[in-house]
């Protein structure tokens, strides 16, 4: 009875962690160049069960000993093993702010990989983003709306000196007559990278390192000023699996109340005795 009860309260952790995730896309489904998380589901390993019983041995002395037999096997319920997020493009908003970029990867496909901006967090460290909502700080430096440095194609950041500037589609920054190539990097597979907060991505620890896009030979890419990449959340899809989820959890709950009531005959009714 009580590897039910296990198996029933397993499942409903499962799917309080799913809703968080699910809860954490709808949350920034209006966050540029945001990518939605997916919770995956994974059952605990089988247990084989086995029932222990005594045999009679024919011999003169009429003795018994203990055997096992095999019952079957028993699944212990599902546990989150992870969330992947989901690298698919979002659409194309047009804002007219001129620090607003978005990337547009061209003909390649996203599963065959992916393309990201380079920025500076707080200790110096490379992150990356697909969020283009960048903005200029009071020293004149080009910033994702947090505050980390936007790089340039060199690592460094870019000073625009409080100075208007326009984006090619090649993602060249032209700035009062010099040109600074924006960095953009390509990962084959996005799923070395995982999310560090604020919209950023980290290479993890056994991820291939990303390399300049603009030396993939057929990648195709281009920056589009004055645009924002919206983010890639399916809000009408997010609020069915939200429901989903609640009606799993209140089903795997009823499943814990039933345990209970009859945990509660068995001790105070049933072993009762006179």
């Amino acid at each position: 009875m009580l590897r039910g009860f296990y198996t029933a309260t397993n499942g409903m952790l499962a799917q309080q962690r799913r809703q968080e995730v699910l809860s954490n896309n709808i949350t920034n489904a209006q966050t540029p160049g945001y990518k939605q998380d997916h919770a995956t589901l994974r059952s605990f390993p089988e247990l084989l069960i086995q029932r222990m019983e005594n045999r009679d041995i024919p011999s003169s002395q009429n003795t018994t000993v203990p055997t096992m037999t095999e019952i079957g096997a028993i699944n212990t319920g599902v546990y989150v093993q992870e969330t992947i997020p989901d690298f698919v493009q979002g659409s194309l908003r047009e804002t007219g702010i001129s620090t607003d970029v978005a990337l547009v990867q061209g003909e390649t496909p996203d599963e065959e990989g992916s393309i990201f901006f380079n920025v500076q967090n707080g200790e110096g460290e490379v992150r990356y983003t697909r969020n283009g909502n960048f903005t200029v700080d009071g020293e004149g430096n080009l910033t994702t709306n947090q505050g980390h440095y936007v790089l340039d194609a060199a690592g460094n950041p870019i000073n625009t000196d409080g100075l208007d500037f326009t984006v090619t589609p090649e993602g060249v920054l032209e700035l009062d007559g010099a040109e600074v190539p924006l960095a953009v990097s390509y990962t084959a597979n996005p799923n070395d990278l995982v999310k560090n907060g604020q919209d950023l991505f980290e290479l993890n620890e056994d991820g291939e390192a990303l390399i300049d896009a603009r030396g993939v030979a057929g990648l195709q890419f281009n920056v589009q000023q004055n645009h924002l990449e919206n983010s890639n959340v399916d809000a009408a899809q997010t609020m069915t699996d939200m429901m989903q989820a609640y009606r799993s959890f209140e089903a795997n709950q009823k499943v814990v109340q039933q345990y209970d009531r009859s945990l509660d005959k068995a001790v105070n009714e049933i072993a009762r005795l006179g």
